[in-house]
């Protein structure tokens, strides 16, 4: 773990490093004492019943959970390489919470696309690496009622406070990080919804921050800011 006060973060190195992380949690380490099982769902629009429908709410949802446009910003930015296919890559987040900065890595281990059940579903997940806050993974998915016509965004994983904490930030963690947890949620689904209404109004869809190469800072409209070079930033807080 790396604690830094003043400079920048190279993102692209600490993004090539995830590469030698591994998943910080076993499947028989997931169980329900001790773990918090989470099923949110947002409505996004709706659409005549049927197959989606070409440049649609669903298509237009579809295009920004795979760019991570959907995240709230003041709550949790992403560094990813664009060209790397989305099964299997590698994602540094950073947590944001007041001056404080954490930097920490996931992977997509699965991505779903297909009808089920008279739903059409689309979507991908990620699992946390060593040195992440938490041990979990998360679902993102567009899904889509092909009876109704109900464009939804549901958000779906199973995570708990890595066992590997420091005593301060277990402390931080205890205090405000379930709450920041449901937060995001929350505001994920806001701004979706969001995005996607202002796409069927015409507004073009958002594309994230080129930083180097093919390596992108996600949500778009979020960059590095002067500020954020006085912050205390802390790499892979749970080693």
């Amino acid at each position: 773990m790396r604690a830094r006060l003043l400079g920048g973060t190279d993102h692209a190195r600490a993004l090539r490093e995830l590469r030698h992380r591994r998943v910080n949690f076993t499947a028989e380490q997931v169980h329900p004492a001790g773990w918090h099982f989470d099923t949110h769902r947002h409505p996004v629009a709706y659409e005549r019943p049927g197959p989606p429908e070409p440049g649609g709410a669903w298509e237009l949802a579809c295009e920004l959970v795979r760019d991570y446009e959907f995240s709230a910003p003041e709550l949790i930015r992403a560094t990813y390489d664009r060209h790397v296919p989305l099964s299997g890559r590698n994602m540094l987040l950073e947590g944001r919470f007041f001056g404080l900065r954490f930097y920490m890595g996931v992977r997509v281990t699965h991505v779903v696309d297909e009808e089920r059940d008279g739903i059409r579903v689309w979507g991908w997940g990620y699992e946390t690496l060593k040195g992440h806050l938490e041990q979990g993974r998360m679902d993102y998915e567009v899904v889509k009622d092909l009876t109704s016509g109900l464009v939804e965004f549901v958000i779906t994983g199973y995570s708990r406070r890595a066992p590997t904490l420091g005593p301060l930030v277990k402390l931080g963690w205890w205090l405000f990080g379930r709450r920041r947890q449901l937060r995001f949620y929350r505001e994920c689904g806001r701004r979706l919804r969001t995005l996607v209404h202002a796409g069927l109004a015409g507004s073009p869809q958002p594309a994230p921050l080129l930083r180097e190469g093919s390596v992108v800072l996600a949500p778009s409209g979020t960059r590095p800011a002067r500020r954020d070079r006085v912050t205390f930033r802390r790499h892979h807080p749970g080693s």
